[in-house]
Parts: C-alpha cells; sequence; structure tokens
C-alpha cells in the first residue's frame, strides 16, 4: 500500500547541474573509466521478493498540481509492481522553495545513516550530489546499454542536449526528470488594454522595457517580473539571462568566478533600474507568481513548471495567457538555460538499488511525461509525444504555452554547476548580491564584487 509523504518529512532532491561535456571531462570521476562487468551489475528482483524504498522529492512540498500528480504516479508504479513499496517524502526544511533545502536534508539524513534510496536533485548540485552524497553511476550498477535503452523509451527518445545532463566524465549518474527553460509568459489582455498588439510579444528587453512602460502608464499594472533575481529563485535563470548578454558567472572549465563582469553587472543594472522606474513590484518570489496570476503584471520570466498556476489564474481571473520565447539582449542570441532536476540512485543495498531503478524507467516513462507535462507543465523530455495523438498532440494543441520552451530546446546550454563543498554557500552568496542590489537599491558592480571575493575564497584549489 503506498505511503504518502505527509507520514514523513525527510528530504527529496534538489538541483543537479549540468556542465558542457568538455567540462565534465576536465574532472576526475568518482567511479573509474570502465564499465563493470555483468556478472558485478546489480541482479533483477526475484518473482516474489519484497522490497521498500525511499523517494524524496521536492514536488512532494508544493501544494495542488505537484503533489497530487506525483501522488497519482507512485500509486501507478506500486499497482505495477506490487512487490515494491515506495514511501514518498519532501524535503526537511522551512524554504518557500522546497527544492532549496534538498541537500541539507539529505546530508541530515546521512549522517544519520539513512539516506533516501532514490533522490530528485537539481541539475546546480550535479557535481557535490557525485562526490559527496555518493550518487551511483548508473552505468555500472545496470550496465550502460540498459540505461541507454531508457533514454531511447518505448516509442520516443530523450531530446539529445537532455539526456546527458547528469553524465560525468562519460558515465550517466542520474537520469534528467522535471525541466524547463525560462520563457516569457505576458497578459495579453493588459498588452490589448495598453494599446500594445498581443500577437507581438517582444523579442528583446528593449522591447520588453519600453512595454513595461505603456502597460504601468495606460492601465496601473506592473510591467514586468523577472523570476531570476532572488536568493530563492536559485541561479538557473540568472545564468541565462547573463549568457544571453555574452557572459557567465563561472568560467568554462569552472575554476573562476565571473559574475562582476561586464555582463552580469549590466544584467543586474537593467534589473535595478525596471525595479526604481516603477515597471517590476517589489515581491517575492511567491507574492509575484500570486500577483501575476491574479492578472496584476504584464509579464513575467519563469519556468515552465509554474504553468499550472498561472493557468488557473487566467481562467479563474478571465484574462489571457500567452508565452513567448526569452528575449535577447540587442542583437545578442538569446541562451536558455535549463532549469529542473535528475533522479538519483543513493541506495547501497542491492535489492533498493534495482527497485529504485524501476521507479526511476517508471517515472521517465512516455506515460509518466504524458501526466507531468499535461498536469504541471513541465517540458516532457521525450519530445516527440507532443505529435501523438495517443499522448500529448491534444494537450499541446490546447496549450500553445509549451512551444516556446520546445523552441529553445535546441540552443539550450545546461545550467552549470559550481564546484566544491562550499557551492550552496557560493552560489547564495552571488545570489543575495543580486537580489540586494535589484530590490535594495545597492550599487551592483561594488556589491557583485565584493560577494565574488567571498565567494573564491570559497572555491576549491587548482
Amino acid at each position: 500500500m503506498r505511503r504518502p509523504f505527509t507520514r514523513r518529512s525527510l528530504s527529496l532532491v534538489t538541483l543537479a547541474a549540468a556542465t558542457a561535456v568538455s567540462v565534465l571531462a576536465a574532472c576526475g570521476s568518482p567511479g573509474g573509466d570502465e564499465q563493470t562487468s555483468a556478472s558485478t551489475r546489480v541482479p533483477e528482483l526475484g518473482k516474489d521478493q519484497k522490497v521498500s524504498i525511499v523517494f524524496e522529492s521536492y514536488n512532494f512540498g508544493q501544494a495542488g498540481a505537484w503533489t497530487n500528480t506525483f501522488n497519482d504516479l507512485i500509486g501507478k508504479f506500486e499497482k505495477a509492481h506490487p512487490n515494491i513499496s515506495v514511501t514518498a517524502q519532501k524535503p526537511k526544511g522551512s524554504s518557500p522553495n522546497p527544492a532549496t533545502d534538498t541537500i541539507s536534508s539529505i546530508q541530515s539524513q546521512i549522517a544519520a545513516g539513512s539516506p533516501p534510496d532514490v533522490a530528485q536533485v537539481g541539475f546546480s548540485d550535479l557535481d557535490f550530489t557525485i562526490h559527496s552524497l555518493g550518487a551511483k553511476p548508473l552505468d555500472d550498477l545496470f550496465g550502460k546499454d540498459a540505461v541507454q535503452k531508457n533514454f531511447d523509451g518505448a516509442k520516443y527518445p530523450y531530446a539529445p542536449t537532455a539526456r546527458t545532463l547528469a553524465d560525468w566524465d562519460g558515465k550517466t549518474y542520474g537520469v534528467p526528470f522535471v525541466f524547463s527553460t525560462p520563457v516569457l509568459y505576458y497578459n495579453a489582455s493588459l498588452f490589448t488594454k495598453a494599446g500594445l498588439d498581443p500577437s507581438k510579444p517582444p523579442t528583446t528587453w528593449a522591447d520588453a522595457e519600453t512595454a513595461a512602460k505603456t502597460i504601468v502608464e495606460k492601465t496601473g499594472s506592473k510591467g514586468l517580473y523577472l523570476d531570476c533575481l532572488t536568493k530563492t529563485a536559485k541561479d538557473w535563470c540568472f545564468q541565462s539571462l547573463v549568457r544571453s548578454n555574452g557572459g557567465r558567472v563561472i568560467s568554462s572549465d569552472r575554476t573562476t568566478l565571473t559574475y562582476d563582469q561586464a555582463p552580469a553587472v549590466q544584467v543586474v543594472q537593467d534589473a535595478q533600474r525596471y525595479v526604481k522606474e516603477g515597471l517590476t513590484p517589489v515581491l517575492s518570489q511567491k507574492q509575484a507568481y500570486e500577483s501575476f496570476a491574479r492578472g496584476e503584471i504584464g509579464m513575467f520570466l519563469e519556468t515552465s513548471s509554474i504553468q499550472a498556476t498561472f493557468v488557473k489564474g487566467a481562467k479563474g481571473g478571465n484574462w489571457d495567457l500567452r508565452a513567448a520565447r526569452m528575449p535577447s539582449y540587442g542583437s545578442k542570441p538569446a541562451i536558455a538555460t535549463n532549469s529542473g532536476a535528475s533522479l538519483f540512485v543513493l541506495s547501497k543495498d542491492p535489492a533498493k538499488q534495482r527497485a529504485g531503478w524501476e521507479l526511476i524507467k517508471f517515472l521517465t516513462s512516455e506515460d509518466a511525461y504524458t501526466e507531468i507535462s499535461s498536469k504541471i507543465g513541465y517540458l516532457p523530455l521525450r519530445t516527440g509525444l507532443v505529435d501523438d495523438p495517443a499522448y500529448l498532440q491534444a494537450w499541446a494543441k490546447a496549450n500553445p504555452l509549451i512551444v516556446p520552451n520546445i523552441a529553445q530546446l535546441d540552443k539550450m546550454e545546461p545550467w552549470v554547476s559550481i564546484p566544491g563543498n562550499s557551492y550552496l554557500q557560493v552560489r547564495d552568496g552571488m545570489m543575495d548580491a543580486v537580489e540586494r542590489s535589484v530590490y535594495q537599491g545597492a550599487d551592483p558592480q561594488s556589491t557583485l564584487t565584493a560577494a565574488l571575493k567571498q565567494g573564491a575564497a570559497l572555491m576549491p584549489k587548482a
């Protein structure tokens, strides 16, 4: 019988960061280079072998579509695998963004000797998840062929840019799971009210600023909110803005922090100006979600995982919700990075490892993605599903909001993880400096430089 997440409150997973293949190749692999032999791989479960596993996911820390959808999926998994019992649980912690509590929650359970068997961990935590949390290389546990077979799918394969996001030094450690890129949601009703053409959303940030000013002046509503600029939001979307402006927050070899350089400073200066000019409201992430859902903000840069909230708000408030690709900085190409997380096996017990792999395969199947995408709004990593009437074709046609996400996937760049055991302090220090600059009026250049100096002292030595 399925045990719902409310019965226990352990941790789940946060983000595991994706880095380019060239970057990953430069780092040592804790698992070695040789593939394990078939004789040393985890055996299949016996026909009547009963196994209980713990699955931690920050989706269980979010009310509504997230928890309901994943409770439903766990129930279906247990029905299909009656010998495997799953305890689903959220991370320990009180952050308004449950994903923020993932790493500390898993660490506390490891210290207590009872880590979760399967965990959903964010892409920015990839380095730490492998080197400090003990994620097992799936290639070694189950064989590279089996891992690639899962990516290929029963009918639809993973998008090429998605399938290697949790690889390290040539091995697959996690299966990318929930996923999105930054999308510019906009209130077409406010556009019309302001005299703007809702069929022509902004394609550059200069255009977005102009549209925001018009919305403020003509409607009295707020013009624009970028959910990229607070510590709660983490740095996935901030990385996308900086990359789109020609910069990086960390060097391509991941040895040097670079977020006090001109491209990043300009991004922060622009956002600070939006606040000072009354175009962007001073709101927390949660407050901004609610305000946009009520139809009070013209444009909102956000992940598709919040799509269900916005759709519900638009229907209830009788306003027209639309979506567009992320704007660019002038003629520079807009570069989308990915949000989201992968699924990892943390258990050391062979039977639990095998049961965990069965759960991972189920949660990344065509049927599971059909539910996850249609009910929550996450991008289906098996993108062919949107063209199949048996899966997501009807939903995709009825929900054109997914189109910008899919269009950005081919040119997507991975959310880069900061290395070392102090990576959270480094990342949070960066985003705290961004937040203080944008919303509290601190000088962007000096604030980012000061934070970078503190972060550089926490980086691993070469």
